[in-house]
């Protein structure tokens, strides 16, 4: 039987729609039949399955269980937590793949799926891949004797066994943490009690409707609510997460944001002290205070493409322990196994304070090099148009001689800081970002920038629009 896809499901990095509207238990079935089948012809026999706290989660599940179970495999359902519980259950239970129903930092009216085949992201043309073999009915059913078969295997205990294992540090600090009703929700009611110090958790019950606010860290409005608790509290630090629990949000004690290059910044310095000399790879649109602080602390910083997958690869190309990206994905590969996990995340960066009687996190922050910077601005761009206009621009800044990285679309370093332009691999939307050392300078940045999305016949926003 044949399967279409609305097209505008599969995307660069995950699947992902509008429940309902574009995205549909018939849908999650037939990812399970092409996903199933491509794991078979792999010569898998095992696939982990979570799924979030949204409202659709459970019957996109079942779908998805039923459309891979049909293809022979023997089905293994984690339970409802955060993604990185799916990614910790795959690898720690050598499956030959795992899938997760997630629909991350989105809307409560949207849902997907993130997976992995073996200990490797699956993404890019592999998506692009099932929705061929769907069309095609390209899927292998087992019958009788090999048909498949479902298991419990509840992975939320050894989860956060694990997450404790790399705690470290004594100090008893006030903690306050913010899963935003999402997926982590559980797992991180149940960390606190078991760290020492005071800690508050808000909105610490999963709720798919996400009452208190949208669960996306990156956006300053999201962590109103937490700012206001750790000022209230004084407390040392706050932790925010996504939807799914694999970026995260981190508030000093004054309350103020540390974006994720900054994030890194203190993580870094840490896992370079036992790991010296190592590459440290963070995305283009982080700040150049994060690659020269990487190689003041002895490392090797590498810049890379945005997207969590293709981090991932480069992770376990060049061997580094560490990875980020400004969105809030962290990666360790020291002690953990190089996937995004914003909880782990946080319990080795409180880790750092708690290890050291004098650690300040406010102090830390007073000392990170001061640059100014736009906010990440992203604009419509048509889908069939957003490459083009970067392969112009490219191509006008050869002409010019400028200083170009063009790992990811274009990262110009001119006077005084660098400015970026990058088409986003998801959506029909150009990225700009521009950094430097003075506000006059940055303002000959925005400046050049401009010029060049004239001479391509777009102009360039005064604010983001969104994610």
């Amino acid at each position: 039987m044949t399967h279409t896809f609305h097209p505008s499901i599969l995307r660069e990095y995950d699947i992902r729609g509008i429940t309902e509207e574009t995205l549909f238990p018939a849908d999650a079935r037939a990812v399970g039949e092409t996903f199933g089948t491509v794991v078979k012809r792999s010569g898998g026999t095992r696939v982990r399955v979570g799924y979030d706290g949204r409202l659709s989660s459970p019957a996109m599940e079942a779908a998805l269980v039923e459309g891979l179970k049909s293809t022979g495999l023997t089905v293994e359902r984690v339970g409802r937590g955060p993604t990185p519980m799916l990614y910790f259950a795959t690898f720690d239970g050598k499956a030959d793949g795992g899938i997760m129903v997630t629909g991350s930092h989105n809307p409560p009216t949207h849902n997907g799926f993130k997976m992995m085949l073996g200990k490797k992201p699956f993404f890019g043309d592999d998506i692009k891949k099932l929705g061929k073999m769907a069309a095609a009915g390209d899927v292998e059913k087992a019958q009788g004797e090999k048909s498949g078969k479902v298991i419990e295997t509840p992975a939320f205990d050894a989860y956060l066994e694990r997450l404790l294992k790399d705690f470290a540090g004594a100090r008893e600090l006030t903690v306050v943490w913010d899963p935003g009703n999402g997926a982590g929700a559980e797992v991180v009611t149940h960390l606190v009690k078991r760290l020492p110090g005071k800690h508050i958790v808000l909105n610490g019950t999963i709720d798919g409707t996400f009452p208190a606010h949208h669960p996306d860290p990156t956006v300053p409005k999201n962590l109103e609510q937490l700012i206001d608790a750790v000022k209230r509290e004084k407390a040392a630090v706050g932790f925010a997460f996504d939807g799914d629990a694999d970026r995260i949000g981190v508030v000093d004690g004054k309350g103020r944001i540390l974006w994720g290059d900054q994030i890194m910044q203190i993580l870094a310095e840490d896992v370079l002290k036992s790991h010296p000399g190592a590459p440290i790879i963070a995305d283009v649109k982080a700040s150049q205070a994060l690659f020269d602080e990487v190689a003041r602390m002895g490392g090797k910083p590498i810049i890379w493409k945005t997207g969590h997958s293709l981090i991932k690869n480069k992770m376990a190309e060049t061997n580094a322990p560490l990875a980020g990206e400004m969105s809030g994905h962290i990666f360790f590969a020291d002690k953990y196994y190089g996937f995004d996990d914003a909880i782990y995340s946080a319990v080795r960066f409180l880790s750092i304070m708690a290890r050291d009687e004098s650690y300040d996190l406010a102090k830390r922050y007073d000392k990170m090099p001061v640059l100014v910077n736009t906010p990440e601005l992203r604009f419509p761009c048509a889908d069939e148009r957003k490459f083009a206009v970067i392969d112009e621009v490219k191509a006008r800044l050869a002409k010019s001689g400028a200083k170009v990285s063009d790992i990811d679309g274009v990262r110009v370093t001119g006077k005084g800081g660098w400015w970026l332009l990058r088409a986003s691999n998801t959506q029909a939307v150009l990225v700009a970002r521009a950094e430097a050392d003075t506000e006059e300078h940055l303002e000959g940045l925005k400046h050049e920038l401009a010029a060049q999305l004239k001479a391509s016949g777009l102009d360039l926003p005064t604010e983001s629009v969104g994610h």
